[in-house]
């Protein structure tokens, strides 16, 4: 991989020492693609991401998931649809998606409440719930979310019902098993992604 490549993975990311092989790949593709379409370079020059994952969405399909920094997030999210277009081209038969890479901190403990009292709250931002409910929206980004119900099943499970635009079914639905599939994977949350039906009140 070329160090113009190498530039594409953040530099505080552990990633940057050691890319696994579709970091690199993906390192590459985002060079390759600043470098050959000219009225995308500028968009595309100040991103990087900070690693990358491949996840099996069923039926033998993959998905790869781009985790890149929040600050530059939207800067992601300008170019987006056509960069989504662009490395799907390049990465035949795997959906890309790109996810903000944030931390969650954990609850503080009660007995080190007294102790940490002069320090720092927990930002909401760093919440698990917080951060399962950004991930939702970076998942189906530009897609407005505009409804979300929890069912409890029979056995006493959970899942989350996500209800989308219905303006936007047509360019993604079908994308929605990867979706809940990736879902699952990062959180360990069952969740269905779905459009209205005509006439529900959400």
């Amino acid at each position: 991989m070329s160090q113009q490549a190498l530039n594409k993975i953040a530099p505080n990311s552990p990633s940057r020492q050691s890319p696994s092989e579709i970091e690199t790949s993906i390192a590459t593709a985002l060079y390759e693609l600043e470098t050959n379409i000219p009225d995308m370079r500028s968009a595309l020059r100040p991103l990087q991401f900070v690693s990358a994952r491949e996840i099996e969405v069923g039926h033998g399909r993959k998905a790869i998931v781009i985790f890149v920094p929040v600050p530059l997030l939207v800067g992601w999210h300008r170019s987006q649809q056509r960069l989504t277009r662009e490395l799907e081209k390049k990465f035949s038969d795997r959906h890309i998606l790109i996810i903000a890479s944030r931390r969650i901190l954990p609850r503080p403990k009660r007995s080190a409440r007294a102790r940490t009292s002069q320090k720092q709250k927990r930002p909401r931002s760093r919440t698990l719930t917080a951060v399962h409910d950004a991930i939702l929206g970076d998942l189906v980004y530009p897609v407005e979310i505009v409804g979300k119900r929890v069912r409890t099943r029979e056995d006493g499970s959970k899942i989350l019902k996500v209800v989308l635009d219905e303006k936007e079914r047509g360019g993604v639905d079908y994308r929605l098993d990867t979706y809940s599939e990736v879902y699952k994977r990062l959180t360990g949350k069952g969740v269905n992604f779905e459009f209205p039906q005509s006439g529900a009140e959400y």
